[in-house]
């Protein structure tokens, strides 16, 4: 919706690549192919152009295939002038490669992965907060980073263990899906410079542990080894 208002749908389109590429990457697969859905109560072909192309930059970097789709008009099911996104994308992975987190003891450290913004996550409570004001674009609708560069690299260099892609229920959240049981993270919150927009819904009220519940706070996806590569930003560690 906020995307829609500030012209800028195409991010929306990246937005929903990378954020289901990062997801993929987290068990240790590499992209195949995506598959979009768009439907609203009447289609804007503009609108499906500028979203379709905004998923097939990110899959092109990504050398993901969007190999279809499906585009339904359907009114009276959805509301006037809004309209519906979602995508899938499916990965492949050789079973010995997986990454699903059972390695995962106490004394790994979390590496954090740092993000532009806010992703694809909380925008709920940031469209309350902007209301019908004006609003930066750049600032609350930077595109959702791609991390298969960095993932693959860290996996050249590290045992990696587990892979969280931190999107609804910010770090600890997603950490604790992909953790054994009796295995938690602690996290050192001040361990990195959070980017700017955070700083904004501070001074609308946001209290801190919200911020922490529904945000990324700068990390957008955290790798867990034992032995993390020099240059690494580490953020927690588990016990």
């Amino acid at each position: 919706m906020l995307s829609r208002r500030a012209g800028r749908l195409r991010w929306a389109g990246m937005d929903l690549a990378a954020h289901c590429i990062n997801d993929v990457l987290c068990s240790g697969a590499d992209p195949l192919f995506f598959l979009d859905y768009i439907a609203a109560e009447r289609i804007e072909p503009e609108q499906v152009v500028e979203l379709v192309e905004g998923v097939a930059e990110v899959c092109r970097e990504a050398s993901c295939v969007v190999i279809g789709g499906e585009t339904a008009e359907l009114p009276g099911i959805y509301r006037e002038g809004e309209l519906d996104f979602a995508g899938t994308c499916v990965g492949i992975v050789e079973r010995q490669r997986l990454v699903d987190g059972s390695r995962c003891e106490a004394g790994d450290l979390v590496i954090g992965l740092p993000s532009n913004g806010l992703h694809t996550n909380g925008f709920s409570l940031v469209r309350s907060l902007v209301g019908e004001d004006e609003f930066d674009v750049d600032l609350l609708l930077a595109p959702h980073r791609l991390y298969l560069d960095e993932v693959r690299e860290l996996r050249g260099r590290a045992d990696v263990r587990a892979l969280a892609h931190v999107t609804g229920g910010g770090i600890l959240g997603n950490l604790s899906r992909v953790l054994p049981d009796g295995i938690v993270a602690r996290i050192d919150w001040h361990a990195w410079e959070r980017p700017p927009v955070f700083g904004w819904l501070a001074e609308r009220g946001v209290e801190e542990e919200e911020l922490r519940r529904v945000f990324n706070l700068g990390i957008g996806l955290c790798a867990v080894a034992p032995s993390p590569p020099v240059g690494a930003l580490v953020i927690g560690e588990l016990t």
